[in-house]
């Protein structure tokens, strides 16, 4: 066993307040998880297995895919064997073969043996048919296959059955003769076929990597854009996860995470908090932002309590939140609010528009969300006839004028009823304004 970087994160996974208010979100949804052969190895792996128990247990079906790289590698080592690929990408002869097979049902064995351990019915499954890959650029790839057809009914009924399946990236032809597979290409397969909502791939990585620096999160179509120009800037375990997350999403996968499999809780803190871990790579329509209803009042008002008592916004109740909730906006990352802000019109002045309560959780500072936010605000505020928006701040008005292109003008300029409360404050904001 090689020793992990296993350091306990944020949340504490034994606080079940924490973690319930996301088992309504995720109940009945099917999640492919997928462990590299060297996370398999490491000493955090009984822990990943613990973890996978406690999704089960809150209602939540899994699926599992491990790979063989580590052990094939570690194998041929010991016996001396050259090999002619190890990951089930490039061309596999019959010695190599013979090799995957060995550790492939060992790793199954330690699985299925850990599943039973957490009081999970797990089973191998021959439920993947494959075809060879055939001849690429003049390559025979030999034994090396792709995925040809997934049993989704065969595995359906494990899973109704309270059954973890596990497969391995052996799959067998229509005579029943066995192929290396990839198995990063069979978690993407495998959440197609089975309209997976999550695919959590575990790496040796802290997650994806561009240009040295760890992103959280990226859209497929932006990874896309990089690994097509510039493929090199991603850190090279990361590459294989990263193309086969972009065929997920177009397949329609929403959300596809890469953890640290060495890392202690690893798979309960990225399910279950707002930041996460990893890195999570989603679809355009992952990412958005909303009108508020009234289900989000407590969500703002837990957001915004910090900026209060810094005296960066004005102090509201939860009621007064949803008495004015039609004027809010919201930013959602995986259904859970990160930032918001609110649109308020004047009857005596109808051409003017007030931006308010913007608020990015810290986290995700200098991602462009707060801009995003504001122009957001802007647009509709010209959508519904408004030719100037204003914004009062005490603290973040350089962000304003500098990012969002703002002005600084007199107080005069507020309608008539809000200059009242303006001066009511005491706050001395400074007066923005933009038009638009």
């Amino acid at each position: 066993m090689s020793s992990g970087s296993a350091t306990t994160t944020t949340i504490k996974p034994a606080d079940l307040r924490g973690i319930l208010k996301y088992v309504p979100r995720f109940q009945d949804q099917i999640f492919v998880i997928a462990l590299d052969g060297s996370i398999v190895a490491d000493e955090n792996f009984p822990n990943i297995l613990l973890d996978a128990a406690v999704l089960r247990s809150l209602g939540i079906k899994i699926v599992i895919v491990h790979g063989i790289g580590h052990q094939i590698e570690e194998l041929a080592k010991t016996r001396q064997i050259a090999i002619t690929d190890s990951q089930g990408t490039g061309a596999t002869d019959a010695a190599t073969l013979d090799l995957a097979i060995r550790p492939s049902s060992r790793v199954t064995h330690l699985f299925i043996e850990g599943l039973t351990q957490n009081g999970l019915k797990a089973a191998l499954t021959n439920a993947v048919r494959a075809i060879p890959l055939g001849i690429i650029k003049g390559v025979d790839h030999q034994f090396t296959g792709r995925v040809d057809r997934i049993d989704k009914e065969f595995l359906n009924q494990l899973i109704s059955s309270q059954v973890v399946p596990v497969l391995n990236p052996i799959g067998f032809d229509r005579d029943g003769r066995p192929l290396r597979i990839n198995s990063d290409l069979l978690a993407a397969e495998l959440a197609e076929a089975l309209h997976a909502t999550k695919i959590i791939y575990f790496t040796p990585c802290e997650g994806l990597e561009i240009n040295g620096k760890l992103r959280h999160e990226i859209s497929a179509e932006a990874l896309r854009t990089v690994l097509d120009s510039k493929p090199d800037s991603i850190n090279e375990p990361m590459r294989s996860k990263a193309a086969h997350a972009i065929k997920a999403v177009e397949n329609g996968t929403p959300r596809i995470h890469l953890i640290d499999g060495r890392l202690l809780d690893g798979l309960l803190n990225e399910i279950f908090s707002n930041e996460g871990v990893g890195t999570l790579i989603h679809g355009n329509e992952y990412q958005q932002i909303r009108k508020a209803t009234r289900r989000d009042v407590r969500a703002i008002y837990n957001l915004t309590r910090q900026a209060v008592k810094r005296e960066e916004l004005v102090y509201r109740t939860q009621l007064a939140i949803e008495k004015n909730i039609e004027h809010f906006s919201v930013f959602e990352i995986d259904e859970n609010i990160i930032a918001c802000v609110s649109l308020q019109f004047y009857p005596d002045k109808p051409k003017f528009a007030e931006i308010g309560s913007l608020y990015v959780m810290p986290f995700y500072h200098h991602r462009g969300i707060g801009k995003k936010m504001v122009d957001y605000g802007c647009m509709m505020a010209k959508e519904r006839g408004a030719t100037t928006v204003i914004a009062l701040s005490t603290q973040a008005f350089s962000f304003f004028t500098s990012v969002c292109g703002f002005e600084e003008a007199e107080k005069e300029v507020l309608p008539e009823s809000r200059l009242k409360a303006y001066e009511e404050s005491g706050r001395n904001s400074k007066v923005l304004i933009r038009k638009l």
